[in-house]
């Protein structure tokens, strides 16, 4: 990725917007927000209007990175959203690969005749859409790769110290989230550009308390919950799987964001190589697939769960009753890891 040419065409495109909108993917998490907001708080410094449209709602614990409370929730205020998308001539998008990841804003997206940007992490990016594509899978990040193209550009120069801190915050929290705390998905790039934010005065481990550190009662007891009653582990293809009812989300007064984490505690056992976490929602089953070693969740999600990812962390969909998940996962597995000549069945 030749990052300094990158930053050349956006900041050309960027001179020329007056109405720019910053788009996000369902299901924002931290990445996700901690993208959006970086970016409002640049195109702030350099003086330029932007709005941030996310499709849903946020967790409560990244709400510190929209201090303002101004952010568009497709969701709740659909009119307002479609009228400032479509007044938009930029449209920068960020954390997602494809249009299909806004779920219902996807339709104001493709239909607006806005010069759009695409920042992203993600393999297989929708390319034709967009006019200029920022795309990387070598790092932990949007927020890691919004961090890079920022800092060549003309305002920053290169100086960390130039960056606002609302800007380099939100950032922070972005690669701090994606990387769970620098468990995984870590390159030198990572670490180069959490010393730069250290430098310029960002708080990693308040960061990291507010984002690990300040989940509800409720949460905590259903995280135990889970883990006695509801994870499965299937010692035969070290895997384990963890579902999660409307019924249990009601007990435990589930809010938005309860579930963060949660399916990455398996993988702490030691022989498990993945792990799955099934959250019933009204139409559908949300499937998050977490993976270590040589099995590529991306491909699993793709192939049986519809949806994708990265290597290593995927997720998608299931149209089925809940209780048809365990068997239908220990198939797909099965399949899977057989088709693919992996070595955990020998």
């Amino acid at each position: 990725m030749n990052v300094s040419l990158l930053a050349k065409k956006f900041e050309d495109i960027i001179s020329s917007g007056n109405n720019i909108g910053i788009i996000g993917h369902f299901n924002p998490d931290g990445d996700s927000v901690g993208s959006v907001s970086g970016m409002l708080h640049y195109l702030e410094m350099i003086g330029k209007h932007a709005d941030v449209i996310l499709p849903s709602d946020y967790p409560p614990f990244l709400k510190f990175l929209d201090k303002r409370e101004d952010y568009i929730i497709f969701f709740k205020e659909k009119a307002k959203a479609a009228s400032v998308i479509a007044g938009c001539d930029i449209i920068i998008c960020l954390d997602f690969n494809t249009p299909s990841r806004t779920e219902d804003v996807e339709g104001c997206l493709r239909a607006s005749n806005a010069v759009k940007i695409l920042i992203d992490h993600h393999p297989m990016p929708e390319t034709e859409l967009f006019d200029l594509v920022i795309s990387t899978t070598d790092t932990s990040s949007a927020c890691e790769v919004l961090f890079q193209i920022l800092l060549e550009t003309e305002a920053i120069g290169g100086d960390v110290m130039k960056f606002p801190y609302n800007c380099a915050e939100a950032l922070a929290t972005g690669m701090l989230t994606d990387t769970n705390n620098f468990n995984n998905s870590t390159g030198a790039g990572t670490f180069r550009m959490a010393s730069q934010l250290v430098k310029r005065g960002v708080d990693l481990e308040k960061i990291s308390r507010d984002v690990f550190g300040s989940y509800s009662e409720n949460r905590m007891r259903l995280m135990g919950y889970l883990l006695n009653k509801e994870m499965v582990v299937i010692d035969r293809y070290k895997a384990s799987y963890i579902i999660l009812s409307r019924k249990t989300q009601e007990e435990y007064n589930f809010q938005i964001g309860d579930s963060e984490g949660f399916v990455n505690l398996p993988l702490n056992i030691k022989g498990i190589s993945v792990s799955a976490l099934f959250v019933e929602n009204d139409n559908y089953i949300r499937v998050s697939l977490r993976s270590k070693g040589e099995i590529s969740v991306n491909a699993l999600s793709n192939k049986y769960f519809n949806g994708g990812g990265h290597d290593k962390a995927a997720g998608g969909r299931l149209y089925m009753p809940l209780g048809d998940v365990p068997k239908y996962f220990e198939d797909s597995l099965k399949m899977f890891l057989e088709n693919g000549a992996y070595d955990l069945l020998k």
